[in-house]
């Protein structure tokens, strides 16, 4: 049975997973949640044996209906791979995972130092899914959104500075950028979304 999505604030029109995905939050600001829970069809213990990888997808695969085999197989929709990376501080691959990335970024950001690249922009949490960077990050690629967007670096650090939220009373936690509202508020200036 195909799985729908609903907005948590509205009984809003329906969409398929990957229609939620795209569009991150409903129309009326409310997040998508499926209509129903299907059946997993698999025993605990079978997924006791399998990896995180197979367990993901044998969850997944009943969530997201309007995919592909393929899609789901490789990871496509961006979900199977979610966490696949997630290796402590005494992890020596953490090392090597971060010099690698650092080498990757600064090839294709010739005109930036090591030193001035923000530690989030090459760690991630343990899903590597989180919603938000530091202002910093956000800075860095300000041209590069502007670049490939077609909108103005004007543009770009306004929708930046409006989805910036601050420390919570002035205090307490850190600045940071929501980087879905970032990049929902770009689609829309770019026209993409309705």
């Amino acid at each position: 049975m195909e799985v729908i999505y609903r907005s948590t604030r509205s009984n809003s029109e329906p969409v398929t997973a990957s229609q939620a995905i795209l569009k991150g939050l409903s129309d009326d600001g409310g997040l998508f949640v499926p209509d129903h829970i299907p059946a997993l069809d698999k025993s605990l213990s079978e997924l006791a044996g399998m990896s995180y990888q197979q367990v993901a997808y044998e969850v997944m695969k009943l969530f997201l209906t309007d995919f592909t085999e393929e899609e789901l197989k490789n990871g496509e929709y961006g979900g199977v791979s979610s966490g696949s990376y997630n290796y402590g501080n005494s992890n020596p691959e953490l090392k090597e995972r971060i010099q690698k990335d650092l080498d990757e970024f600064l090839e294709k950001h010739p005109g930036l130092k090591a030193e001035d690249i923000p530690s989030d922009l090459l760690t991630a949490s343990g899903s590597g899914l989180d919603p938000h960077i530091s202002p910093k990050s956000a800075e860095i690629q300000i041209p590069y959104v502007a670049e490939n967007s077609g909108l103005s670096e004007e543009e770009v650090t306004k929708i930046v500075e409006e989805n910036t939220e601050h420390k919570v009373l002035g205090v307490f936690g850190e600045e940071r950028v929501n980087v879905l509202k970032c990049n929902l508020a770009v689609a829309n200036a770019m026209g993409i979304l309705e």
